[in-house]
């Protein structure tokens, strides 16, 4: 079965529950609104901050929504999705971020890293934002070298905002010894949470509205029981509900009762 032909059984004008949505059209739960909030005061303070929470819970949709709205011409954003390219690639991306070509020797590229970083802001007056996602995946190499990049003028001032997300794990690292220094620099600290039952009722409908159909499309019972399963995390009701609405699909159905939430449970979690 096709995509249109799932999209026109149920009359959608788009496919609801996809990740393409602009930030303007996110719908924020609380958890959201909260990590938005913090990150946008991370980044007016220039500060270190760090973002955990489980996979799922919205971690970099709410960072995207934080930047999305920034003054490009006061503000540069790098985005380093893989931090497992260890410290060389986290110098490379910087320097690559800020429109420069990375030198090949280590102690060139760092100094490189470092004056593009002053440039930005003393020449430019632009802040830098480096976001580093799935950031529980860095060595402690890496997490030391990000430390030191945001360190300047005596340790009073930094070249950029450092925006650390990532799962659990991340927060439980850097708080054993080892990571003393950076623990002691970070400004901000936030573990998202999950979508409450009526929260996760909201985002459902949310997602339908934007594709087209304001209507009661999921009954109560098929809602409550994709909450339970997934735990409230929108990426997990993302996958139960596009499920869902396969399930009902499948059985001609005109809503998607409990019955066939029940099904997509037993698709989504079969071995």
């Amino acid at each position: 079965m096709s995509i249109e032909t799932l999209q026109s059984h149920w009359g959608f004008t788009r496919m609801p529950f996809n990740k393409d949505l602009s930030p303007s059209m996110l719908l924020g739960h609380q958890a959201h609104a909260q990590a938005k909030a913090r990150i946008t005061w991370a980044i007016g303070e220039g500060t270190i901050g760090v973002i955990t929470g489980e996979v799922g819970a919205g971690k970099t949709v709410a960072v995207r929504a934080a930047t999305s709205g920034l003054d490009a011409s006061r503000h540069r954003v790098i985005y380093l999705g893989f931090p497992t390219v260890g410290a060389r690639g986290i110098y490379n991306a910087i320097v690559e971020g800020l429109g420069g070509l990375p030198r090949f020797h280590r102690a060139a590229l760092v100094a490189q890293a470092r004056g593009a970083l002053s440039a930005e802001v003393i020449e430019r007056g632009r802040k830098v934002i480096v976001i580093v996602d799935e950031a529980h995946l860095l060595d402690n190499e890496g997490l030391e070298e990000l430390r030191l990049l945001t360190n300047s003028d005596m340790d009073q001032t930094s070249p950029m905002t450092l925006l650390l997300v990532g799962q659990p794990m991340l927060a439980r690292r850097i708080k054993l010894g080892t990571f003393a220094a950076l623990d002691q620099r970070i400004g901000l600290r936030y573990v998202m949470g999950a979508m409450t039952e009526d929260e996760t009722r909201s985002y459902v409908d949310h997602h339908l509205s934007l594709a087209g159909r304001s209507d009661t499309l999921f009954s109560d019972d098929a809602l409550g029981l994709i909450h339970r399963v997934a735990r409230g995390l929108p990426r997990a009701v993302n996958n139960m509900a596009v499920q869902s609405l396969l399930a009902a699909y499948a059985t001609n159905k005109t809503i998607v009762d409990e019955s066939s939430a029940q099904a997509a449970v037993a698709e989504v979690t079969a071995e």
